[in-house]
């Protein structure tokens, strides 16, 4: 590994997105956990975009940080799970499943949002530089990165084993045996996560992309700005 050839301002951008979606997802989760009537979270203080409050020290810092000093495809982490507690919950049975699915919807709320913004700030200027336009090409990575990385970390928390979202909606869809199997898992989850995310992440993430390209063509400019930097 060559330290001096690492793009040190590339992996600081990649790092400030990444860590901004996480903080959206947890807060996501903490936010549905109210609604459905138990406000465990909030009074952790798990209702805010503040990085502190979400960090998980291997999840949040140390895995993501080595993925990008390494060249890894795609970049995924974690937080701490947002807790709550099924007594207070209005319908024990349904609202955990709302609850998981509420952190990887507001993933994909952030790129469909930023693919709107993007193509709205590209039609009243005129443009990229690329194009002959007046928005700098810069632009175009940041929003590919906000674009990919919440696509991603979709993808990656909806895998169906503990502790990631997923596994509370395969939970819901199990005869209640199965389910007890399910969570017996639990200490080995994670594990089993990292080691499936790069096939699954492969497949999956370039046909939840394509869409966004088809609406955003300019997308591929800041893929490609993206990807000679590295």
């Amino acid at each position: 590994m060559d330290l001096e050839n690492i793009n040190w301002t590339l992996i600081l951008v990649q790092y400030a997105v990444l860590l901004f979606s996480l903080c959206v997802h947890e807060t996501a989760h903490a936010w549905m956990a109210e609604r459905c009537g138990d406000p465990s979270a909030r009074l952790l203080g798990r209702v805010t975009l503040n990085p502190m409050a979400h960090a998980d020290p291997v999840g949040t810092v140390v895995m993501p940080l080595i993925m990008m000093v390494f060249g890894f495809p795609f970049l995924f982490g974690w937080a701490k799970p947002v807790p709550f507690n099924p007594v207070n919950l209005n319908n024990i049975r349904r609202d955990p499943v709302l609850i998981a699915v509420a952190g990887p919807a507001s993933n994909v709320v952030i790129a469909v949002v930023t693919a709107i913004l993007f193509k709205v700030v590209l039609v009243i200027s005129g443009g990229l530089e690329a194009q002959g336009g007046p928005i700098p090409d810069p632009v175009a990575m940041v929003a590919a990165f906000l674009i990919l990385i919440n696509l991603v970390l979709f993808t990656f928390n909806l895998i169906p084993v503990p502790p990631l979202d997923g596994h509370y909606v395969l939970g819901y869809l199990l005869p209640s045996e199965a389910e007890e199997a399910l969570y017996r898992i639990g200490p080995w989850g994670i594990v089993i996560a990292v080691v499936l995310a790069r096939p699954l992440l492969g497949t999956l993430v370039p046909l939840f992309l394509l869409p966004f390209m088809l609406f955003l063509p300019e997308l591929n400019i800041g893929l490609n700005l993206m990807y000679e930097l590295r």
